[in-house]
């Protein structure tokens, strides 16, 4: 337990010195439109280049970030980034969606929806070209304080979109009354769909519910 606790603590201090350092990087993977090709937006990931670990997969500090509420910290410097990141695809003449992750810890946060608008209007993003991405299982937990944030978010201009869509605790009572544009179906449920029956079901229902409740 002792071992595990300096490990800990050694990790949670080397990923404070990170931030400050700013040592973290901000990569983007492309949201591609099937039938052009072309690009459409892109999903903002964090990544971390260790000096002595090297390249830290993100499911080595990304919970632990969550149990120790460092998360805050991290999605903040990823909206930021985003947000930068934005701006300069705007002025090179690309206007693109940029979506970031958004934990349960974030959602707590009842000082969130001022951050996050605080950081647009800093870096001139328009409205609707952030989306923030939350799970299921952040909107379940205490669903009642998450409908009112994201209501905020929404309100601000920021457009919101479930992630992982299918695995948590699924609530079509909660799914009809937040202010959600965009569903994004679970890869365990598309990635076999093609040769699974059941699997291609359950993505053309998914498909079909979010476009008859007026999102994507």
């Amino acid at each position: 337990m002792e071992t595990g606790a300096e490990s800990s603590l050694t990790l949670l201090t080397e990923l404070k010195q990170a931030l400050e350092g700013n040592e973290f990087k901000l990569y983007l993977q492309p949201k591609i439109k099937l039938g052009t090709k072309e690009v459409i937006g892109a999903e903002a990931l964090i990544r971390w280049p260790h000096a002595s670990r090297g390249m830290v997969p993100p499911d080595r500090f990304i919970p632990f970030a969550e149990q120790t509420g460092f998360i805050r910290a991290l999605s903040l410097w990823v909206v930021e980034q985003t947000a930068m990141t934005w701006k300069q695809l705007h002025l090179a003449g690309l206007d693109m969606k940029l979506s970031v992750n958004l934990s349960t810890r974030d959602l707590i946060d009842k000082e969130l929806p001022q951050k996050l608008q605080a950081i647009a209007v800093r870096h001139g993003v328009h409205r609707g070209s952030i989306v923030l991405e939350i799970t299921e299982s952040a909107t379940m937990e205490d669903p009642q304080h998450a409908q009112q944030i994201l209501t905020r978010l929404h309100d601000m201009g920021f457009l919101l979109s479930i992630d992982d869509f299918g695995t948590g605790y699924s609530s079509l009572a909660y799914l009809k009354t937040l202010p959600v544009q965009e569903l994004k179906i679970d890869r365990s449920f598309v990635m076999n769909m093609e040769n699974d029956l059941n699997d291609a079901m359950i993505v053309r229902s998914t498909i079909d519910l979010a476009h008859n409740l007026g999102m994507t």
